[in-house]
């Protein structure tokens, strides 16, 4: 008796490239967006409140600071408001100090993640960039409206001078807190040092105060602090009268860009010594 020969095996197809070989669309938009969700979802959706302590902690200090020295001093050096005075000065100087001690700690924020290939140093720094770019301008609006409800504030207000007063104060945190990011890393110390070097720089940026009103010798010092000409322009938005002379745009944006253009060169450089820290 013959045995039947086994019947062929089907021709395979031919082998494919993997799906996960192929280079996905918009990859660092992807990532950017889901380590921004992860922080809102971490930062402000596991507090009580959320949200709302943003915005409550610099109302907290406009308000402190509006009612202390109207019980010292009789008008602020500008205008007749003290809440709009001293909003003026302290929102941008805040917005600047957000930005830079959120992108400072990009890195050891996000660093379990940077171990996947997909997510690097620079998605790490843009997300918390930008998401706490938009919550310090969107806080800075409400804060601002605010306080023209409250005081009736019949000032007129010149939008360009206190738009770019903002956005120069993004630029400086994002040149800062990049350079900080670095240092961070290598050196876990400078953290701390850099917050007591720092301490001193909310009396030193014009937020109490008039750039004007100051002595000679300490208008030559305080000339270099670009956070000085930041609150400067911002209050020529919203006082017609005061001109602040002093104030160099060029200044301060030549000094963020160097400042960021030296963080992305040393993170570049050095990124991974940080990351396997």
């Amino acid at each position: 008796m013959t045995s039947t020969p086994p019947a062929a095996a089907p021709a395979l197809p031919p082998a494919q490239m993997p799906a996960a070989g192929r280079a996905r669309r918009f990859a660092s938009l992807r990532t950017i967006a889901a380590l921004v969700l992860r922080e809102m979802s971490t930062r402000y959706g596991r507090t009580p409140g959320g949200y709302l302590w943003a915005i409550l902690e610099p109302l907290a200090a406009i308000l402190f600071l509006s009612l202390g020295f109207s019980l010292v001093i009789r008008s602020p050096s500008l205008g007749t408001s003290f809440l709009l005075f001293y909003a003026t000065g302290f929102l941008p100087f805040n917005l600047y100090q957000i930005i830079s001690a959120t992108t400072g700690r990009a890195i050891s924020y996000s660093k379990p993640l940077l171990q996947f290939p997909a997510v690097t140093w620079v998605d790490a720094v843009m997300a918390r960039f930008l998401l706490n770019s938009l919550t310090g301008i969107l806080i800075t609006v409400l804060l601002i409206g605010g306080v023209y409800v409250v005081t009736d504030s019949r000032a007129v207000l010149d939008l360009p001078p206190a738009v770019l007063a903002m956005v120069l104060s993004l630029l400086l945190g994002l040149g800062v807190g990049t350079v900080n990011c670095v240092l961070m890393g290598l050196y876990p110390l400078w953290d701390v040092a850099w917050s007591v070097i720092t301490r001193p720089l909310f009396l030193a940026s014009g937020v109490l105060f008039l750039y004007e009103d100051l002595p000679p010798l300490a208008q030559d010092i305080l000339w270099f602090n670009p956070l000085m000409h930041i609150t400067g322009l911002m209050r020529t938005g919203f006082y017609p009268s005061y001109t602040a002379a002093y104030v160099s745009v060029t200044y301060v944006l030549a000094t963020s860009l160097i400042l960021f253009t030296l963080g992305l060169i040393l993170m570049g450089r050095f990124h991974r010594d940080i990351l396997n820290r």
